[in-house]
């Protein structure tokens, strides 16, 4: 049986080079970084077949990962890309039943960034 290739995950920088997601990530505790680390992986290996629990689509380009650690929800926001790749945008513990509009419009403005800064070498 033949294998359907991964996909590539790539974590949101910003002009002056940081990875807020990748910082949010390391500041976890260890359980919930495993966690989150294992969801990601998911979304690597299943690509846009995986869903719920694991995923939804929220509007637009956004999507979220949602990740269960304990009794803490975390949400990953990212958004799919051209050649098979996805780009994580914004994550934060969720508290709310309802995706904060604040969350979300991080994603997107991060989201425009990186294709205003990426466009030119498409």
């Amino acid at each position: 049986m033949e294998t359907a290739p991964q996909w590539n995950v790539i974590f949101y920088q910003d002009a002056r080079g940081r990875l807020p997601v990748s910082d949010w990530i390391h500041d976890l505790p260890k359980h919930a970084q495993a966690r989150v680390l294992k969801s990601i992986g998911l979304l690597k290996e299943y690509g846009i077949r995986l869903g719920m629990p694991h995923c939804r689509h929220l509007r637009g380009k956004l999507w979220e990962l949602r990740v269960a650690a304990g009794r803490q929800d975390y949400r990953i926001l990212y958004a799919a890309m051209l050649g098979q790749q996805f780009i994580v945008l914004h994550a934060f513990s969720k508290k709310t039943a309802k995706t904060p509009a604040r969350e979300m419009a991080i994603a997107e403005r991060r989201l425009a960034d990186y294709q205003a800064r990426h466009q030119e070498g498409s």
